[in-house]
């Protein structure tokens, strides 16, 4: 009976400490030629800037040229505005101008990054998660787009660099 006392408290106890811990911040899963990857953040902000952690490394992945590669959002990042950016290189390995696309509808859980042809090799694939706070000059004034609107800062970075297969 005392044993069976013991684990009791034991598990209670590991319970309580594992729902006392501070949430893990979002991870991002990256899939391309028949692989996958999950990322940690390289830098990851509370939703204000004002807690941040920024020892992340990017991971990586080997792909042939001209496949694609899928990205695979938790909510906690698809339920706020995000860019995917994407950096290729042309079949002679020049670079291409980097592509990028925003999310804001809150909608979209997934991304496929497909190269302009089947020769282009996709070098860096990274997803960005906007935060509340906005951009200001140095007279802390917000920084605006041409609309008139305040440009967001980046809360969150996942980074994918793939390596020619």
């Amino acid at each position: 009976m005392r044993r069976s006392v013991v684990a009791l408290v034991a598990a209670g106890a590991a319970a309580v400490a594992t729902g006392c811990s501070a949430p893990q911040p979002p991870e991002v899963t990256f899939y391309t030629d028949g692989d996958s990857v999950t990322a940690p953040p390289l830098s990851y902000c509370d939703a204000l800037l004002k807690d941040c952690d920024t020892d992340g490394e990017p991971v990586s992945l080997d792909a042939r040229p001209g496949r694609p590669v899928q990205i695979s959002l938790p909510a906690e990042i698809a339920e706020t505005p995000w860019l995917v950016i994407v950096q290729s290189a042309a079949p002679d390995g020049t670079l291409l101008p980097m592509r990028q696309e925003v999310f804001t509808d809150g909608t979209r859980l997934a991304y496929t990054v497909v190269p302009e042809s089947p020769g282009h090799q996709p070098l860096v694939v990274e997803v960005q998660q906007l935060g509340a706070a906005y951009a200001v000059d140095d007279s802390d004034k917000p920084i605006v787009d041409e609309r008139g609107e305040p440009q967001l800062v980046v809360r969150g970075v996942w980074s994918l660099q793939i390596e020619p297969a």
